[in-house]
Parts: structure tokens; sequence; C-alpha cells
């Protein structure tokens, strides 16, 4: 039951909160006018939707016993806590080792943790790796249909180890850190609170991540919140021989054309088995999905193409994935035939690839 609940604490001016379901943690801390120092554990769905509802302006929180007092304005909410020790309050992490520069590395998060498995019954693959690789790390992940490899070069030692199997759901909660998802390059447009000049969400926007390990566990640390995660254990796919040394055709098309295209022909898509054709060819690309209970849909790219023509098809949703995570305006997409692996990656940059397995069609 406690495991539902937040800790929160007060010391001094100093109010932390904290969530846990003993293999990912999340604390954050805030300034605040505090009266007497303390503790207790409230369930937490139920403490942030009653915080939400409130009126703008001060909240009081007081708790005695089993039960917190919260009140704002004309509002005033009494809830049961859970006992404090039944609550598995985690061990203070180690002060970060190292720091990364926190708009590279979401963006190699953003990049790459989308290729992550869903699927708790391949544990290792729900992970994400991530090595020492020449002057730098490199982050990769695959759900066996698609692999994202992103280098990211950096100065000084970051792992401990040579390599790290890092829990994917640990780097999504990341991205989400007040004033983090402003650094990523992942929208064209920053969230509405940030292009209106918010003085917190640039406040929180920490400058760079903190990295720290204990054991099994790894803490990142942004600017007042700090995540760990257990890593997982086991050994990682070899990935290397996945990728082809070279590829005879590409495929050289506008980022926008290409996706507005994709999302387009798929609205005829309905199910996880419809493929998107892209038949290339010289001066362009023409993209096709057909579906037997619906209609078909077609639709025609302009594109630069070196090779010989040839159709391939793939899981439409991994394809607009993949084109979204390549940074620049311009995509290129290597292929050799129509059963071997197409990369996706930008037209002046290798740093990110997007391995993609195409879908055999008759």
């Amino acid at each position: 039951m406690a495991l539902g609940g937040v800790y929160v604490s007060v010391a001094a001016n100093e109010l932390t909160a904290t969530g846990t379901d003993r293999d990912l943690t999340i604390s954050v801390t805030s300034e605040v006018i505090g009266i007497d120092d303390g503790a207790m554990v409230a369930p937490a769905r139920l403490l942030v939707d009653v915080v939400r509802s409130l009126e703008p302006g001060a909240v009081t929180i007081e708790s005695s016993d089993d039960r917190v007092e919260i009140a704002a304005a004309r509002s005033h909410f009494s809830l049961q806590t859970f006992a404090l020790e039944e609550f598995p309050v985690p061990e203070e992490p180690p002060a970060p080792s190292t720091s990364l520069p926190a708009r590279a590395l979401l963006d190699a998060v953003r990049q790459v943790v989308r290729a992550a498995s869903t699927d708790d019954a391949r544990p290792l693959l729900t992970g994400v790796l991530v090595a020492s690789e020449g002057e730098g790390i490199r982050l990769v992940a695959t759900d066996s249909y698609r692999l994202a490899l992103r280098d990211l070069p950096v100065s000084g030692p970051v792992l401990d180890a040579a390599h790290i199997l890092v829990p994917a759901r640990a780097l999504a909660e990341l991205q989400r850190v007040p004033g983090v998802a402003q650094l990523a390059e992942g929208g064209n447009h920053a969230p509405a609170a940030f292009e209106d000049g918010s003085a917190a969400e640039r406040d929180h926007a920490p400058a760079g991540i903190g990295i720290s390990f204990s054991g099994h566990d790894m803490t990142f640390t942004a600017g007042r919140v700090r995540i760990s995660t257990r890593l997982l254990d086991g050994t990682y796919p070899e990935y290397g021989q996945l990728i082809p040394p070279s590829y005879p055709n590409r495929l050289h098309v506008g980022k926008d054309s290409l996706l507005d295209a994709l999302r387009r022909v798929r609205l005829l898509v309905r199910d996880n088995t419809t493929p998107v054709r892209l038949s290339m060819r010289q001066g362009g690309v023409d993209l096709t999905v057909v579906s037997q209970e619906i209609g078909d849909a077609s639709e025609t790219v302009d594109a630069d193409f070196d090779g010989t023509d040839l159709t391939v098809a793939f899981n439409p949703a991994y394809l607009i994935d993949g084109v979204e995570a390549v940074p620049g305006d311009e995509v290129v997409v290597l292929t050799t035939d129509a059963s071997k692996p197409a990369t996706v990656r930008a037209a002046d940059d290798t740093e990110f690839q997007y391995l993609l397995m195409p879908v055999r069609v008759s």
C-alpha cells in the first residue's frame, strides 16, 4: 500500500517529495516556508489531483498522526496517510561523479529510447545499452524489429564499467524533468508555458545532468530532481553484426515532406500488419498503403535516389518514429534489398542511426 504513496519531508525551508517502486525512485526538492520539520506518506495520485484542483495561491499542508490537512483559499481537504515505517525510504545516493551536457544527453535519449521494447517478457530489451565507445559513449536500444543507435562525444570518463544497461523507463522519466523537455529537439515548438516565458521553467532547466553509481544503482541529478534506477543485469544482444558495412541504394529526401506523406497514407492503417511500401526510383519515392477492408492510398515525394529501383515495405509507425528522431531537415534512407535492414539517418550526420527491418510482402 505504501508504495502507492509519496514520501514528503520538510527540513527548514526545503520540501522533498519521493516516490518509488523499489526499482525506480524519483525525488524532487522545492523551497517552501517550513514551520515545523517532519515527514508523512500521502496517497500520491490523490494528493496530486487535490493540489492541481486548487485555485492559484499559497497552499498550506499540515500532517499529524494518520492524516494530512491541505488548505488553500476556501478549499480544505483531509486525507488519510500511510504509516511512515511502511514506506521503503531509499538510501541517499552518492554525489554525482561526472556530468553530461543536458541538451546533448536528452537529445540522445529522445532518439534512442523509442526503440526499446515494452515487453517485460524480454527484460534485457526494455533497457538502453550505454557503452564506452571511442572518445565518448554510445546509446543503443532495440525491440528486435528496429534498432536505434546514438554516439555521444564526451570529455572524460562517464561510466564505471565498459557498459551498463539502463531501464528505458528511467530515461523516459528523465525527459519529463521540469525544464528538460525544452532542451531536447523533439518538437518544432517549446511547450506553451516555456513560450510564455515561465520563469520557473527557465530556472529549472539544468545545464548539466549529474551521474553517479552505487552498487547496481545509477542516479541522474537534473536541477532539483533526482532519478535513481536499478540497472538491468545480463548480456545485451550483439547488435554490431546487424549493421551492414555499406549500402548500394541511397534515398535523400526532405524530412518534413516524407513525414507528412507517411502520416497521410497511414490513415488507412488499422492494425500492425498493414505496411507502407516505399518504391524508390530516380527523382522520387512513391508511398503506398493497401488495406483490403478499407481501400488504398498513395503519394509521391520528390527525392534524390542513387541505386537500383527498389520497393521496400515497412511498419509505418516504426518508420515514422525513425524519421522523427533524425536531426536536421533532410533524411537519408539506405537500403540493400527488400529483405535486409534499412538505415535511416541524417544527410550529413552519422552520430544517430536507426535500423529498421522490412516487412515481407507478396
